[in-house]
């Protein structure tokens, strides 16, 4: 059986961590490459580290910070944040990131799922969906959760998956920074829905969350960052509890 991956998630803005609840009131978290570091060490399978404010700043993702945590860490690295065409992707994975996860400009350009998955093949690809719940849907946001779109999560997510995405990483907007557990409904429904991993991100906030996600909505990885950059819980300590409840990781 595949073992559940446990990923911090480095969101950066102005070079340095930071995060928010529901995506605003952002505070700092501290410096992305002690983060990562420390994270790899601790057993973390993997690490995003996602440029916020990228997009809207319309600027690339700072392949020199790239390059520095990429330097400090021995284990898989999705990169995010502005990424709009081919030709952002090469310098990146060339600095290190072995992913790119892409959200606001496959929303805008859905081709360039299929042009990066022929690239750089799918395993290279992730396609990030913030989404929020309105009139009982769940509709897609782009630029870092401040523009809603006229896609929806599931047609949208089966489509990415169609255009070569090699991993969804779905966020519930709702959830995030509230500590009440992940979105298990529309990660359960993801799950039916495609083949291809889901990482479920937004609503950590206990040891408890983690089972719940892998166990009831199948999740095939966890994507956390306050519970972790504010040390409430420990990745060590998460992975044999998930063990002791009979969820396989990697110890």
């Amino acid at each position: 059986m595949l073992t559940k991956r446990i990923i911090p998630c480095l969101d950066i803005k102005d070079g340095r961590t930071v995060k928010g609840v529901n995506f605003v009131d952002l505070r700092d978290a501290g410096d992305p490459v002690e983060l990562a570091s420390a994270y790899a060490e601790q057993g973390a399978d993997e690490l995003v580290f996602l440029d916020i404010s990228a997009t809207q700043e319309q600027r690339k993702t700072f392949a020199s910070l790239v390059k520095d945590i990429a330097r400090h860490i021995n284990i898989p690295f999705t990169v995010g944040g502005g990424i709009s065409s081919v030709e952002d992707v090469a310098p990146l994975l060339e600095a290190g990131a072995d992913k790119v996860s892409i959200n606001s400009s496959a929303v805008r350009n859905p081709q360039l799922i299929n042009e990066l998955s022929k690239a750089f093949g799918a395993q290279c690809i992730v396609l990030a969906i913030d989404v929020r719940k309105i009139d009982n849907t769940w509709i897609v946001h782009t630029h870092g959760g401040k523009n809603p779109t006229d896609k929806k999560l599931f047609t949208w997510a089966k489509e990415g998956q169609d255009r070569g995405a090699g991993e969804i990483l779905f966020t519930s907007m709702d959830h995030d920074g509230t500590k009440n557990g992940f979105a298990i409904d529309p990660l359960s429904k993801l799950h039916e829905l495609l083949t291809i991993p889901i990482i479920a991100s937004g609503g950590a906030g206990s040891m408890g969350h983690f089972a719940d996600v892998f166990a009831f909505a199948k999740a095939d990885a966890a994507l956390a960052a306050s519970v972790f950059h504010f040390g409430e819980i420990s990745i060590p300590e998460l992975k044999e509890f998930l063990k002791n409840h009979n969820i396989p990781v990697r110890l």
